[in-house]
This record gives C-alpha cells, sequence and structure tokens, in this order.
C-alpha cells in the first residue's frame, strides 16, 4: 500500500486531458480500455485501476481495497458502465491491498480467476495469515536495530497484523503469471514485463499494438515507489532490484507508449520518468554517503530522503525505505554496519 513520502517535485511530463473517472464510473482512456478510480483510506487517497475489452467479457486489472465503499463502487461499476458483460478474469500487479484487496470479492462474484505472478499471491497469503497475531521478537529486535525509541515500538505493535484487514479472503488458487509472458486479452497481445523492489515480483502489462504500459506503482508519474527493507529479510536490497528493473522497462518498452500507473493521472514520456527515478534516487545514494562519514542510524537519516518531517503512521515505510538506501551502500561496499551493545545498528560510510 502506498502513502506519500514526499521525495519527488512533480515532473514535466506530458499528462492526457482525460478527467479522472469518479469512483463506480469507468470512462474510456483508451481502445478496449477503461480508466477506474476508487478511494483508498490513507495519505495517497486514490487508486487507479483499469478494465479490459476482452471478448464477450472484460479483464480486470487491480480490484482496489477491502472497504465498504470500494464494494459499493464495483457494485455501481457493474450495474451502469460494465453491466452487458462479465468478469473474466482479475489480473493483480501486486500484493499490496490497494492492488489486491478486492480481489477475492470480485473472484467469486464472477467465478474467475485471479492471476498474478507467483511472488506476489504467496507473499499475500503469509502477510494476510499474521492477521491477529502479536508482534514477532524479530520485528521488535529489528525495528528497535533502526533506532525506534519505546513509544514507536509500542504503538508497531499495537497495529501490528492490520494488513490481512485490508484485503478480502484470497482464492485459494491462482493463475501465475511470468515475465515475458504474452497474454491474449480480447484482440491483442499483452506482455508481462516484471519488475523488483517495490514488491517482489511486480507485474506490468505492455500492449506494443495499443502503445500502452500498465505500469502498477513500478513506474508513478508524480511520486516514487516506496522500496522498503522489512524485518522478514533484514539485509535485503530491494533498490539495487528497483533501479535494476527501471533500466529493464527503459530497455524493453518503447517510450511513445501511454503509461498508466496507479496513482495519479496517466502520462507520456516513460523513458524520462524512468531516467528521472534513476537518477534521483543516485543522487539521495551519494548525499548519503557523505552524511554516513559521521555514524548515523536508520531514523537519522530521513532528511537526506524525504522533504518532511516523518509522522508516526509513515514510520514503517520511512524506517523502511532509509534502510533499503543503506544496504544498497553497503551491497556497493560504500558503507558498513556495526551494532553496538544495546543492539542499536550503526552505518558509517568507507
Amino acid at each position: 500500500m502506498n502513502e506519500v513520502l514526499e521525495k519527488d517535485a512533480p515532473t514535466a511530463l506530458t499528462y492526457t486531458l482525460q478527467p479522472a473517472p469518479e469512483p463506480g464510473q469507468a470512462v474510456a482512456i483508451a481502445p478496449v480500455v477503461y480508466w477506474l478510480r476508487m478511494r483508498l483510506p490513507v495519505a495517497l487517497n486514490h487508486i487507479n485501476l483499469w478494465a479490459l475489452e476482452d471478448g464477450e467479457g472484460w479483464t480486470l486489472v487491480d480490484t482496489g481495497m477491502q472497504t465498504p465503499e470500494t464494494a459499493a463502487a464495483w457494485q455501481s461499476v457493474f450495474s451502469r458502465p460494465l453491466a452487458a458483460r462479465p468478469v473474466k478474469r482479475v489480473i493483480c500487479t501486486h500484493m499490496h491491498p490497494d492492488h489486491i484487496g478486492m480481489a477475492g470479492w470480485l473472484t467469486r462474484r464472477f467465478d474467475c480467476q485471479l492471476w498474478t505472478s507467483r511472488l506476489e499471491y504467496l507473499t499475500c497469503r503469509v502477510l494476510v495469515a499474521d492477521t491477529g497475531r502479536e508482534a514477532p521478537a524479530d520485528a521488535i529486535r529489528f525495528y528497535h536495530a533502526a533506532g525506534w525509541d519505546a513509544e514507536a515500538v509500542e504503538h508497531y505493535k499495537a497495529r501490528f497484523g492490520g494488513f490481512g484487514k485490508m484485503v478480502y479472503t484470497l482464492p485459494d488458487s491462482y493463475r501465475r503469471i511470468v515475465d515475458g509472458e504474452d497474454l491474449k486479452i480480447g484482440s491483442f497481445l499483452w506482455r508481462a514485463v516484471v519488475g523488483r523492489g517495490h514488491s517482489p515480483e511486480h507485474v506490468c502489462l505492455h500492449c506494443p499494438e495499443l502503445r500502452i504500459l500498465i505500469s502498477g506503482d513500478q513506474v508513478l508519474p508524480r511520486i516514487s515507489s516506496n522500496v522498503s527493507v522489512f524485518p522478514t529479510e533484514p539485509d535485503a536490497d530491494p533498490l539495487t532490484e528497483w533501479l535494476e528493473s527501471l533500466a529493464s522497462i527503459k530497455h524493453r518498452v518503447s517510450n511513445d507508449v501511454l503509461v498508466l500507473p496507479s496513482h495519479h493521472e496517466p502520462f507520456y514520456g516513460l523513458h524520462t520518468r524512468l531516467e528521472q527515478l534513476i537518477r534521483g534516487h543516485e543522487e539521495t545514494l551519494l548525499r548519503l554517503h557523505q552524511k554516513l562519514i559521521e555514524p548515523q542510524r536508520a531514523v537519522d537519516v530521513f532528511s537526506i530522503l524525504f522533504r518532511r518531517q516523518v509522522s508516526r503512521e509513515l514510520l514503517t515505510m520511512a524506517t523502511g525505505e532509509s534502510l533499503a538506501h543503506l544496504n544498497c551502500l553497503i551491497r556497493r561496499e560504500l558503507a558498513v554496519k556495526q551494532i553496538d551493545d544495546s543492539g542499536v545498528a550503526w552505518y558509517r560510510s568507507i
């Protein structure tokens, strides 16, 4: 799930003039492609969803978060703009609740299949299984090492296990999407372009004939996707994976596509945006490396990454992003980590 961690200024891209649809509406954004938008109860207050004409039915791409408002919006969509055809399948770009939250509700309603990548499906199942659990000791040690105080840890413990509350019960089976696979949707082929870093195995969909890229959260026009390290894999380097994925997308997808992102507006200028994202993170890594001349904890470097003070609600996400940048510097052999006697991790440049 995305929140707004202000890392990027608005960018000079070309946006479509099509106004965003209200919840419950569907508007044509391109041939055979319809744009839907659902509200989110978080700082980033909307998500874009896509309905693709698929013969006698529809293929839906992403689903919204499980909330009564989202369910009501889908009911409205099916009573009016999408009423004439059934849903044949539901594709989820990745496992965050604003994308997969209503997948189980939709697949059960239409007796159709969920399509996604293997790691997205399995990771979602694991996170949903945490619902109702106490925060594990590994996670407490992880955030203590990052520099959290006792109040922040208690806040985390009180909120732990909330992921599953935002996700309708997943179907017990799914259809796996693999990188490079061509999916026949209606009369068009859509190629799966898998990226990593923001989530384990994020699926983008590219239709060369229509010159469209459904980018999910992998490429966003106004903000940079959150790339975080989590307690389950404390030494992970998702930022390197994300930067490599952006470079791969630039190589594999032409610059003339209309990009359909999950947040904000459809835009042209894919390669420009990819270059901006890569350059922005490389500049951040350089500033962070300079900051680490004096040893720092993960919570000490927020000002290098974000333009405003990090609130308690965004602390987990901000910490994960800081650790992603720190782990990237360690992988590049530009920084080292040392654990003090109290279990707190300190980072310094080399």
